[in-house]
């Protein structure tokens, strides 16, 4: 097993624009390779000296008998294969087993969580050092006018840079042993390598509309404020101060704050002042920061205009991916009817047509963000995605029946639920009518132990609901589902179980837990583990004579405590195995030779020729909703589509 760190230098920012831009530029270049074989000593090659890297080690990089293994692999493998010019692998990442424990954080703070020896932890002048030898800076009369130094230039913290790396391996490297009791399971590995594949792939930007976007929403940015200023003498609503100033001046009122959340109640407050209305539109407009996308598109596009490095593994504690760079799990939905059209006035930065056609020009642009991801040319988008996929998996864990049948027929969850609740036959429950309106919020509000809250959160008022409609509906679907709620209470049992007595516990045929090392396992249908690290049980912080179960996150070097219930344990079962259940599918699609170039919670995006598109459509589809051995009875079904740019159908 070979542990390896680098230290590299560019002149591109790696935090803002990832290891794929930093590793394109003309100016990165690796410095110094430490390496050592499984526990024997740390050796360093000084490249930027002019030592060159010995054959047997080049031969072991790109021999895939033999395990590379870093803290954050991924830079390792981008800037390794960029500075060889080979691929080499495979890689085990000793971050992404940490994450899986649920531990976050630096090499260094990681370390530290996990009591490692002083001689074993980073060395904390690191971070100078590499400001010094990696980080381009300003020239001036104070550093010579470089705007980088060189080893010969400052040859005593150079032989500390040396030694500040080959610590780092010896950090990497008891990390790895120390969570050696809990590898990844070899699935995992492998869910890991496509994940890496995928990430190298990448995904096409549109420039030309990405370009325009932004320029079009400057030009609107500087109406906005222009409009404001001529509502309020102001130039700009970002000066709080001097905006409750003026409110008070026209209202006689004093306004506390002014914030996105709290936008709807100072409208309604000051509904009879049509100037302050508009000028607290205006602050939203402004504060819109979904835009902002475009120019991170811009940025990470590669010179062949693609944007890597979206995703990351084991972003959640559940093991489900997080997104990075554009955040392509948070883009905003696309609801217009006429995207071609809004599209071309875009990209002909044509804001007076926006404008005579469009309400809100500002949304028109969010609503195109998902757009700019486009398929490299000649080719089209496949888009699929599992179908409801937590409802069945949920009614799959508890054994729901009734929503089990609805989801290997007809599949229409949100009516069959209302009709479930409120006694109707489903034949009259139409798409448009109060009642799916309700099974619908009762749907994706009350899986996991929510109540009135939940639904609130969820938009019930807004979609028409009164607040003495919530609790009986909250009673409604739980009648209806008596199940889910019974998982919800034998989820939390089994965890307390196991947590007293130390014992392993069993909830049902599919999911089981166990207590190691301070650490409660909750295992999945498929026999991977989620963790959660120090859990135990102590008095409720809320409920007087009542137990809670708490376990901690490490966030940023910082042990958090976090309490955690039935409902919760069950959300969390479920999205991890709704999670399993798409990795299991887009390994089997690219063992194909499918080209995912994304990915987001329950959808796959995947580059397809034109010609038989549709003919692979139909075989993804079947793809995705063939049963997995490890989940018998459990009814996947996916919808899909092909298009020509990234949208929701």
């Amino acid at each position: 097993m070979l542990h390896i760190d680098i230290e590299t230098r560019s002149d591109v920012d790696l935090t803002k624009l990832g290891v794929h831009r930093y590793t394109e530029s003309p100016g990165f270049s690796v410095l110094l390779i430490a390496f050592a074989y499984d526990d024997g000593s740390v050796k360093i090659i000084d490249l930027a000296q002019g030592e060159e890297l010995p054959e047997s080690l080049l031969r072991d990089l790109i021999d895939p008998r033999v395990p590379k293994v870093a803290f954050n692999a991924q830079f390792e493998r981008v800037c390794l294969d960029r500075h060889l010019g080979l691929k080499t692998g495979p890689w085990l990442c000793s971050m992404v087993r940490a994450n899986a424990l649920g531990l976050r954080g630096s090499l260094e703070s990681i370390g530290l969580a996990l009591n490692l020896s002083p001689d074993e932890q980073k060395i904390k002048t690191g971070k100078n050092l590499i400001r010094l030898f990696s980080l381009h800076r300003q020239p001036s009369s104070k550093n010579g006018y470089k705007t980088i130094y060189e080893p010969k230039d400052r040859p005593f913290e150079w032989e500390m840079f040396k030694d500040y790396c080959c610590r780092d391996v010896e950090a990497e490297r008891a990390i790895f042993h120390k969570l050696s009791d809990f590898p990844l399971p070899p699935k995992e590995q492998k869910f890991y390598a496509l994940d890496q594949k995928i990430n190298d792939r990448g995904v096409c930007i549109d420039l030309d509309l990405a370009i325009s976007a932004t320029k079009i929403n400057d030009e609107l940015y500087q109406h906005y404020e222009e409009d404001f200023y001529d509502l309020t003498g102001i130039d700009t609503p970002s000066r709080l101060s001097l905006f409750k100033d003026w409110i008070k001046k026209v209202t006689g009122e004093e306004v506390m704050s002014i914030t996105k959340s709290n936008l709807p109640i100072l409208r309604e407050q000051f509904k009879d002042y049509p100037n302050v209305v508009q000028a607290l539109d205006i602050r939203e407009l402004l504060s819109r920061t979904s835009v902002k996308k475009y120019e991170a598109m811009e940025t990470l596009a590669g010179k062949d205009c693609r944007a890597r490095g979206l995703f990351r593994f084991y972003g959640a504690s559940t093991g489900r991916w997080s997104g990075k760079g554009i955040q392509p799990q948070n883009l905003p939905q696309n609801h217009l009817s006429d995207l071609d059209t809004a599209r071309a006035l875009i990209r002909q930065q044509d804001l007076e047509s926006v404008e005579m056609l469009y309400d809100d020009p500002a949304d028109v642009l969010s609503q195109l963000i998902r757009t700019a991801i486009i398929p490299s040319k000649g080719k089209k988008f496949l888009i699929a995605d599992f179908s409801a996929i937590e409802a069945r998996v949920i009614a799959w864990l508890a054994g729901e029946t009734w929503r089990l049948d609805v989801f290997n027929s007809h599949g229409k969850i949100y009516e069959a639920s209302a009709s479930h609740m409120f006694g109707v036959p489903i034949e009259q429950i139409t798409k448009g009518s109060d009642l799916r309106q309700k099974g619908k919020i009762a749907e994706l509000a009350l899986g996991y132990g929510g109540g009135v809250g939940a639904l609130r959160q969820m938009g019930a008022l807004d979609m028409g609901l009164d607040n003495q409609e919530l609790q009986p509906l909250v009673n409604s679907w739980r009648l209806s589902n008596p199940k889910i709620v019974q998982l919800w209470y034998d989820a939390k049992t089994m965890a307390m179980n196991c947590l007293s007595s130390g014992r392993p516990q069993k909830l049902n045929d599919y999911i089981s837990c166990r207590y190691d090392k301070s650490i409660l396992f909750i295992r999945l249908p498929n026999g991977r583990e989620i963790a959660y690290p120090k859990a135990q049980l102590r008095p409720h912080q809320k409920f007087e004579g009542r137990t809670e179960i708490t376990y901690q996150e490490l966030v940023r070097g910082d042990w958090s405590v976090k309490g955690t219930y039935g409902g919760r344990l069950v959300e969390n079962i479920v999205q991890a195995t709704a999670r399993d259940c798409l990795a299991e599918k887009m390994l089997a699609l690219d063992s194909k030779g499918y080209d995912i170039v994304m990915h987001v919670h329950d959808e796959v995006v995947i580059e397809v020729d034109p010609d038989g598109a549709e003919q692979q459509l139909q075989y993804v589809l079947g793809a995705m909703s063939e049963p997995l051995a490890w989940a018998p009875g459990l009814p996947l079904n996916a919808d899909g589509f092909i298009c020509d740019y990234y949208q929701k159908d």
